[in-house]
């Protein structure tokens, strides 16, 4: 691919360039932020560092989208970070502002674009962008699933003492307390957890990856997750640049699947060269499609409050 657009050049958005560029993934990245000499110092020092990555990438950054025209690809992760005790929702009408502005000017000078969006509560935000940029539906996707379910990976190998690599889990639902890990799909090299693990352990397993952002910003206090996030945004991006057709799971927008209507909602997707190539529509338990379509249902009362 020969471009791709990172917008907003805080922690996320910083990093997910840096990996697009180290990954050789474009032949020029282009980070850009509102704010004068960030993009383009982080930018510079990126640069600075192929040498030694050995990436023949180009990175620069700028304040100006007319250098992101021709973007084949464009991250967007602009917004404000959560802090202690914020939820998702709260940022909810800062952030639809900021998402509003940016997808108006990505969409206007990279109109053949797909848009990968990373701002909080990202469900939402990817309504904004798709609305706004009037994209096809196929064009717009939120990353979402990936995220939870590397953290959900991540615990259950902790507990296990064993690989992360041998773990395969599939979170879906929208990308927040509401989100619906399907414990029939995560396995240990094909062996299901529920033969590994005893349910009480899994439920608090669960339970901490639903809660995997808030127990970082805790941490943190002035900032929240970047280095997960931005590898899931690259692996999407992976994905799409080599057409590779992963199935990766991630937030579209639904018309009819799952018995789901008019929002988006992470479910499992087909990722290529032109973005969501398939929607898979799994076969889920009574349980599991009632805890999906309640995670849908609570972004769409969210959706009800935006003012586009």
């Amino acid at each position: 691919m020969k471009k791709i657009t990172v917008v907003g050049a805080g922690n996320v958005g910083a990093t997910t360039a840096q990996r697009i560029s180290e990954k050789q993934l474009a032949e020029e990245v282009v980070l850009i932020d509102i704010l004068e000499g960030i993009p383009q110092g982080k930018a510079l020092d990126m640069w600075e560092s192929s040498s030694i990555e050995q990436s023949d990438t180009k990175i620069y950054g700028t304040n100006n989208y007319k250098d992101t025209a021709g973007s084949e690809l464009v991250i967007i992760t602009a917004g404000l970070a959560r802090k202690p005790g914020m939820s998702r929702e709260d940022l909810l009408a800062a952030n639809a502002k900021i998402v509003k502005d940016v997808t108006e000017k990505v969409a206007e000078n990279s109109p053949q674009s797909k848009l990968i969006i990373v701002s909080n509560p990202l469900d939402v935000m990817s309504y904004v962008a798709l609305k706004v940029s009037g994209f096809e539906k196929n064009r717009v996707i939120g990353m979402a699933g990936i995220l939870d379910s590397a953290r959900f990976r991540l615990f259950i190998a902790e507990a296990l003492n064993v690989s992360v690599t041998d773990v395969s889990a599939m979170i879906l639902g929208g990308h927040g307390d509401s989100m619906v890990p399907l414990i029939r799909y995560s396995t240990v090299n094909g062996i299901p957890i529920e033969e590994l693990l005893p349910k009480k352990k899994i439920d608090e397993l669960v339970t901490r990856a639903r809660n995997g952002g808030i127990e970082i910003v805790n941490y943190l206090k002035t900032g929240s997750a970047y280095y997960a996030p931005s590898s899931a945004a690259v692996e999407m991006s992976d994905s799409i640049v080599n057409n590779r057709n992963r199935i990766l799971p991630c937030s579209a927008w639904l018309e009819g699947e799952y018995g789901i209507d008019g929002v988006f909602c992470g479910v499992p997707l087909k990722l290529g060269k032109n973005g969501i190539e398939q929607i898979i529509e799994l076969k889920l338990m009574p349980e599991e499609l009632e805890a999906l379509k309640k995670s849908a249902y609570e972004v769409a009362e969210n959706i009800k409050k935006l003012k586009l």
